[in-house]
């Protein structure tokens, strides 16, 4: 039975890897540099995870537990930072120097797979303690958002890439700003709308989940058709 809920854990992230890899279509990335930025996106729960231990406990003592103050600052400022932050600097720690970033769609591609490690083994740790309904639910929300974080994050992580080979340090730094503020906005706005009680903030909640999935997928295809080998000359950017 276990072996039936981690596959159904593993399953979504695996499907979604393989469409954002045959999304690629100038130059496909090495194997195993994919599979390490799994490995790193595995290793950012355990990171954000303690984080968001001690971020609560700090919080809790200065914010009475489930208030609008309280978890405005948990969700956006202690999870959502603290996970897209890992994310982020691991993304940057092994691929920004790497001479196979040489298309601005790497981006996309490196930043979703890092992401979908975290997702794959966050779900695995959800799926085995609260079962398969779990995995269902997920597969529909918590592992597709993952995917749009980590589209959005390497949107502009493949811009700021681009800016600065062509000499653009400062909009390189603006990318690179932005390559972690929009998947942190989005990624805290998720877990808020999801755990606020009211009943009415269900649609709310299934309009934005929508909305985010058509702006990633429509961001993939863009920057999918438009790709190419960096040059000097930066491709405008319009997220």
């Amino acid at each position: 039975m276990e072996l039936i809920l981690i596959a159904a854990a593993v399953i979504p992230a695996i499907f979604l890897m393989m469409k954002i890899y045959r999304a690629d279509r100038l130059e496909k990335e090495p194997r195993d540099l994919l599979v390490g930025l799994v490995i790193l996106g595995v290793a950012s729960t355990s990171m954000a995870s303690f984080t968001e231990q001690v971020g609560d406990i700090l919080l809790s003592w200065f914010l009475p537990d489930e208030t609008l103050s309280y978890n405005l600052i948990m969700y956006f400022l202690i999870v959502a930072l603290s996970e897209e932050g890992f994310k982020y600097l691991l993304l940057k720690w092994r691929t920004w120097k790497s001479p196979h970033f040489n298309c601005q769609f790497d981006g996309v591609v490196y930043a979703v797979f890092i992401s979908l490690g975290f997702a794959l083994w966050e779900n695995i740790s959800y799926v085995l303690s609260y079962g398969f309904g779990v995995a269902v639910a997920r597969a529909l929300t918590a592992v597709p958002g993952h995917a749009c974080f980590g589209v959005f994050m390497g949107a502009w992580y493949g811009v700021a890439k681009r800016c600065e080979l062509a000499g653009l340090p400062e909009e390189a730094r603006r990318a690179r700003r932005m390559a972690l503020l929009v998947p942190t906005l989005l990624h805290g706005a998720y877990d808020f709308i999801a755990v606020m009680q009211e009943e009415a903030l269900g649609l709310v909640f299934v309009l934005f989940v929508l909305g985010m999935f058509v702006a990633a997928l429509r961001t993939v295809k863009l920057h999918a058709r438009t790709d190419d080998y960096m040059d000097p000359n930066p491709m405008d950017f319009d997220p």
